[in-house]
């Protein structure tokens, strides 16, 4: 039986992480490429022919989707319009699988994951088909760093199997490609050839004088990474320490608030019994003092004494005359005129 793998570059891989962390919610989409047996035959005189079988896909291209669930129901069914309007001018045979893209979440397919990518293996009419499924999570608490696991599936009987994924151009890349390899001609026009034109391509180490500059420029790119790196973790830890200072002085200035809320509440409770005592006195004092009671005035502003008040306060009953020489019954007499 064939073994699978799945072969990706690091900028197709770049690429689909970059997407996610700019989204705000999961992404999926089409992946395109093309998918191939390789047989290796390994002769030997100590055994028979051994033949190694590998099935491999080629991760080329990706297409993201513009919603979730964009082209299959909510049962699964995929709909092959909605496909051929994703591709646009893709050809539908360069489609070998499609990918997810989930937040804080395991490296297991889900029920309806396994469902959709049966139902598309069946609608594109390609048994050859593969699931990648991203699931990054942040590293720290600032988001600074970001950490993305993916791992590739394909179903054989309805099992579905986890297929290792190699990336192509990412790690260190061996220095041993770039060597010189010589040339088998023994000719002596071409050693004089050589020898001749050898210093403009070649450096005194045997290397090529661009991959010299490369390697310079890797080194470069090297250092300043690493110390951008060391500035980020500097900048990360600061923030983490103003933080816990933040959290400290609300906790501080919470407290000094309520103890501020409770040494009011107590100071206000003997400036009422103060009022009250003031109130009652000021009571006392005015149902006492003369001063400030009500009185009856004359048409002089004079107070009328009590005797004269309470007597012209009185009135006679219905039906009776003042008598005379009363305040109220007084009178004039009239004068006889001689004439």
């Amino acid at each position: 039986m064939a073994e699978p793998t799945v072969r990706m570059s690091g900028i197709v891989l770049a690429s689909l992480m970059f997407q996610h962390v700019n989204s705000d919610s999961d992404v999926e989409g089409l992946i395109l490429g093309e998918s191939k047996f390789e047989e290796q035959i390994t002769i030997s005189d100590s055994q028979a022919d051994h033949i190694h079988i590998e099935e491999i896909y080629n991760i080329q291209k990706h297409i993201a989707c513009h919603r979730l669930n964009h082209f299959y129901n909510s049962v699964g069914e995929v709909n092959v319009d909605v496909v051929k309007n994703i591709l646009a001018d893709n050809k539908q045979e360069r489609v070998i699988g499609w990918y997810r893209q989930r937040r804080n979440s395991g490296q297991q397919m889900t029920f309806r994951e396994k469902l959709v990518h049966e139902k598309l293996k069946s609608s594109l009419s390609n048994p050859h088909m593969i699931f990648v499924l991203l699931t990054p999570s942040r590293v720290t608490a600032a988001g600074a760093t970001h950490r993305t696991e993916y791992a590739a599936f394909i179903s054989r009987s309805r099992q579905f199997v986890n297929v290792p994924v190699s990336v192509t151009n990412l790690g260190l890349l061996e220095q041993l490609a770039y060597w010189k390899v010589s040339a088998p001609c023994s000719a002596a026009g071409y050693h004089l050839t050589m020898k001749k034109h050898s210093s403009k391509f070649f450096s005194s180490n045997g290397l090529l004088r661009e991959v010299n500059d490369v390697n310079t420029m890797n080194d470069s790119l090297q250092t300043e990474l690493q110390k951008a790196c060391r500035e980020v973790e500097e900048s990360e830890r600061l923030v983490e320490t103003l933080q816990a200072e933040v959290s400290a002085l609300r906790t501080r200035l919470d407290e000094k608030n309520q103890r501020g809320a409770a040494g009011d509440s107590n100071s206000q409770q003997p400036q009422q019994q103060q009022n009250v005592r003031l109130q009652e006195a000021v009571r006392a004092l005015l149902a006492v003092s003369p001063l400030f009671r009500s009185q009856t005035l004359t048409l002089d502003a004079f107070p009328v004494p009590e005797r004269e008040a309470d007597v012209s306060t009185e009135t006679p009953p219905p039906g009776r005359k003042r008598p005379r020489g009363t305040p109220g019954g007084r009178h004039r007499k009239r004068r006889k005129s001689n004439s």
